[in-house]
């Protein structure tokens, strides 16, 4: 029931049996915290300052086109269910699943900061997955 930050996965609740109608009495049961306590609690508490040392993060949900007009590939618009770890997302390989072996559905690894940044850790090439998703990278014939 609840999302533990870290893993960002549910986990039931410690005190109540594993069904959802035991984790509902069981939040239910829990005392309340009124809202005068609540700006008890957090009366002088101020947001803490971004830390200077760390570089800002770059909203690349913007950044849709390249310079030729085309628009840029995301690996988060063609694969299923993702979740987070660490770092990066998590989701299944799309070339691993065509031919059976990402069983799991873990197999890659999507940096959350930019998602243009995937890798397979079955050793699936970004061609490969490309070409199972139906989107081949193009390839430019200088002649």
């Amino acid at each position: 029931m609840g999302i533990h930050r870290g893993a960002n996965r549910r986990f039931w609740f410690y005190g109540a049996d594993y069904t959802l109608e035991a984790q509902i009495a069981y939040l239910n049961r829990l005392r309340k915290v009124t809202e005068e306590e609540l700006r008890r609690f957090i009366a002088g508490k101020e947001r803490p300052e971004p830390d200077p040392a760390l570089p800002p993060k770059r909203d690349i949900s913007r950044e849709s086109r390249k310079g030729n007009g085309r628009p840029e590939f995301r690996i988060l618009e063609h694969v299923g269910t993702v979740r987070k770890v660490g770092r990066n997302y998590v989701a299944r390989c799309p070339s691993c699943a065509d031919s059976a072996h990402d069983r799991s559905g873990d197999n890659l690894a999507i940096l959350i900061e930019d998602p243009r940044f995937y890798k397979c850790w079955a050793g699936c090439t970004k061609e490969m997955i490309r070409v199972a998703l139906g989107c081949p990278i193009r390839v430019r014939n200088y002649a």
